[in-house]
């Protein structure tokens, strides 16, 4: 039954979006797989699939290494109610690596923005 009623709030919302969305001016719809992104109603300026440059990648992976952070941070906060000390010694192991690894990439450049 559930699925039921989720099916039917998807298959509404897919028709609401056709039923409301605006068409391009003097252009017909091309098929589903060429379509551009949704850029805030305008038109995007480059392709989805637009290579970065190489200079994001290192702002990428320390972002990925903050969201690690918390992901472990809050199943701990748990976890330390029930452990007590052993739990923050723990966080405060692994946060102290976390720490080394930011202040060697600092050292190395990767969070100076060119």
């Amino acid at each position: 039954m559930d699925l039921l009623i989720l099916a039917v709030i998807a298959l509404s919302a897919l028709a609401l979006g056709l039923l409301v969305q605006r068409p391009r001016p003097g252009a017909a719809l091309p098929p589903w797989p060429a379509r551009t992104t949704y850029l805030g109603g305008g038109e995007p300026a480059t392709h989805a699939w637009n290579r970065f440059h190489v200079r994001y990648y290192p702002m990428t992976l320390l972002l990925i290494a903050f969201e690690m952070e918390m992901m472990f941070m809050y199943p701990w906060a748990v976890v330390y109610v029930a452990e007590g000390l052993k739990a923050l010694v723990e966080m405060g192991m692994f946060l102290a690596i976390l720490g080394v690894g930011i202040l060697y990439a600092w050292r190395e450049g990767a969070l100076r923005w060119q």
